[in-house]
């Protein structure tokens, strides 16, 4: 009976429970669970904080997830170290855990500069788990002056979340925009309109120092006060485990469109991971929760005996503050197709007769058709793209492609 190990219980995880039980119902899984909880939805953590849900819809998987696919999880457990010739995992407390095949699905974990006088702030949290936002719910008051580090994806999330429940949020970053991973300046500006109108001030081009307490000084030499700190500037891939028995890694675990790493019988998925990005084709941290289900899956199956590939992640992400919506994925490089509106812009941007990328704010189109049209890297020759510029639609494609989608002729 084959035994896997999986190192990680996020998204990427799941996936990989499930890719594994879909070629082998019998062999035994065991699962290393840093944090207390089953499988949740990580990104739903903002909203739990506004009180648009809870705990109990907060969950990725049913509440008999891990029974039905025979796993024993060990919670509140770290894994520490890989015995590659062993082929065991070491966790905190001593105790070693034989495998056949491992998964490394340990996610990341957030990156604090060394701020001086850090220390000295006493009430100071990240914003990455469950356990983090359920810590800044009790530690929030409407009279909070909250200052949050880091204008990125999980920053503008937690001050959203936290907008109703503070007394106010400044939110700054040492980029001169906000969301700089994932838009670019005018797509930028346009949301930060948005978010300002909703009561959220920014301090770009500019960020803490040093910290004297609850006051915050920053490089431009002004002071911010303050009572609650978040601590976003920004995250990396745990690779620790890999890299201490001497895998491949760079700034994520390096893998293939199999999920394997350098070392026999040892799979990645998820967040810690850095493969081909369909987009550029160059290696990339790509961590979004689509990516990490099919990545996890894939690792399943591959760790199972079976053959699967996936090789046609690209980055995007899909995001909304107050209302506003933001699909974007791909590359922005080539030319500039836009539209804009007072309340939405769409950019799509082509080359070598291809979609390479596209950003839509507050736009209602079916962007998984874009989407696809990246990944399958389509002709743009081969379809009307001027009906498709107007709108994400099927139309744009001939029959015969139509019916291949709709699962008619293949």
């Amino acid at each position: 009976m084959t035994k896997y190990v999986i190192a990680g219980n996020g998204i990427a995880a799941a996936g990989c429970i499930e890719g594994i039980r879909s070629r082998d119902k019998d062999g035994e899984i065991t699962v290393i669970s840093e944090e207390k909880h089953p499988v949740y939805c990580r990104p739903l953590i903002s909203y739990y904080l506004e009180g648009k849900t809870d705990l109990q819809r907060m969950a990725y998987r049913s509440g008999d997830f891990y029974e039905k696919n025979g796993c024993r999880v060990l919670y509140g457990r770290k894994a520490l170290k890989i015995e590659k010739d062993s082929k065991e995992i070491e966790l905190d407390g001593g105790t070693r855990i034989p495998y056949d095949r491992l998964c490394i699905a340990a996610g990341s974990a957030p990156f604090v500069p060394p701020f001086a006088g850090l220390e000295t702030v006493e009430s100071k949290y990240s914003f990455m788990t469950l356990d983090d936002a359920l810590e800044l719910e009790q530690a929030v008051t409407k009279e909070s002056r909250v200052l949050i580090i880091g204008a990125g994806l999980i920053g503008l999330k937690c001050a959203e979340g936290l907008l109703d429940r503070a007394g106010n949020i400044t939110v700054c970053d040492l980029a001169d925009r906000i969301l700089s991973s994932i838009l670019d300046t005018e797509c930028a500006a346009f949301m930060q309109k948005h978010l300002e109108e909703k009561g959220i001030r920014f301090c770009l081009n500019d960020s803490a120092a040093s910290f004297d307490g609850n006051r915050a000084i920053m490089k431009s030499g002004a002071v911010v006060e303050f009572d609650v700190l978040v601590l976003s500037v920004g995250v990396r891939p745990n690779i620790s485990l890999l890299a201490g028995c001497g895998g491949q890694t760079n700034r994520g675990i390096v893998v293939d469109g199999r999920m394997r790493t350098s070392v026999p019988d040892i799979f990645a998925a998820g967040d810690c991971t850095e493969g081909p990005d369909a987009s550029t084709g160059e290696n990339r941290v790509l961590a979004i929760l689509p990516n990490a289900c099919m990545q996890g899956f894939t690792a399943g199956i591959n760790m199972a005996g079976g053959e699967s590939l996936f090789d046609n992640a690209i980055p995007m992400n899909s995001i909304g503050f107050f209302g506003m919506h933001a699909m974007t994925a791909g590359s922005y490089d080539g030319e500039l197709y836009e539209e804009r509106t007072e309340t939405s812009l769409k950019r799509l941007f082509t080359k070598d007769d291809l979609l390479k990328g596209f950003i839509l704010i507050g736009c209602n189109e079916r962007a998984g058709i874009y989407t696809s049209l990246i990944r399958e890297k389509t002709p743009l020759s081969s379809i009307d793209f001027d009906m498709l510029k107007k709108a994400a639609t099927t139309a744009a494609f001939p029959p015969e492609s139509r019916r291949k989608m709709f699962g008619g002729e293949r």
